[in-house]
């Protein structure tokens, strides 16, 4: 049974805790990420004309666009199950979305290892699937175009995130945020509004109108309550 989040309300410094080892997964992963994503671009840069075949592109674009709908799945999963005391996850993944509820700018105050490292570890196995991928073909070239996009996506997200939530994004972020590249801060707003259960996606956002109008993260919810019992947001409740 998927176990709900816990009735015992944890302390707002069990929340802000960022522990040595979590730093130090972090770390790794965040290596293990930009070394595999050196060696997956060589191989794809070395074929020549790989860069100009328009499969390489579109594929590339649906990778984005599957980073951005990921990381509202993952958002959601962690902003409506589990605890915070959840060995591994909790102090990875549960915590900082948990904390983000009660402090929204405590992510603006997260260095880089603690802002990108949860997401560094999670791409790392699909790297490493685009690695052992071939470049001999066209199909294999564009599979390996969207594998790294969708993880450098995926990479960018808690990015995109912690820059939504500054009071002053730098120029060239503001650029991104206009064009819609990156999350912005007022299309983000809609998630901290009550009942904070809307408009998971935060790479770019750009799923999330067409989530919220089908109802599609309510359907998943109901749909494990009905398996499981779990009640969704239960911790995250206990903490406003």
């Amino acid at each position: 049974m998927l176990a709900p989040a816990m009735s015992e309300r944890p302390s707002r410094d069990a929340l802000a805790e960022y522990t040595t080892g979590a730093r130090m997964l972090d770390t790794v992963g965040i290596v293990g990420f930009f070394g595999a994503t050196g060696l997956a671009v060589t191989r794809l840069v070395n074929v020549e004309g790989a860069l100009w075949e328009p499969l390489t592109w579109v594929l590339a674009l649906v990778g984005y666009i599957g980073a951005d709908f990921f990381s509202g799945t993952v958002h959601w999963f962690f902003d409506t199950w589990l605890s915070v005391r959840t060995p591994i996850l909790g102090s990875m993944f549960v915590r900082p979305f948990r904390e983000h509820h009660v402090d929204q700018t405590a992510i603006t105050r997260h260095g880089f290892v603690e802002v990108n490292g949860s997401n560094c570890l999670a791409t790392c196995p699909v790297l490493v699937a685009a690695l052992l991928l071939g470049t001999d073909s066209a199909g294999a070239r564009a599979s390996v175009a969207f594998l790294l996009a969708l993880c450098l996506g995926v990479f960018a997200t808690n990015q995109f995130h912690k820059w939504a939530h500054l009071a002053e994004p730098p120029r060239a972020v503001r650029w991104l945020q206009d064009a819609h590249l990156a999350l912005g801060a007022e299309h983000h707003a809609v998630h901290h509004a009550a009942p904070y259960d809307r408009h998971y996606c935060i790479t770019t956002g750009w799923l999330n109108r067409l989530l919220d109008r089908i109802g599609f993260f309510r359907r998943l919810e109901r749909a494990i309550t009905w398996l499981t019992g779990a009640k969704p947001r239960e911790e995250d409740a206990a903490l406003r």
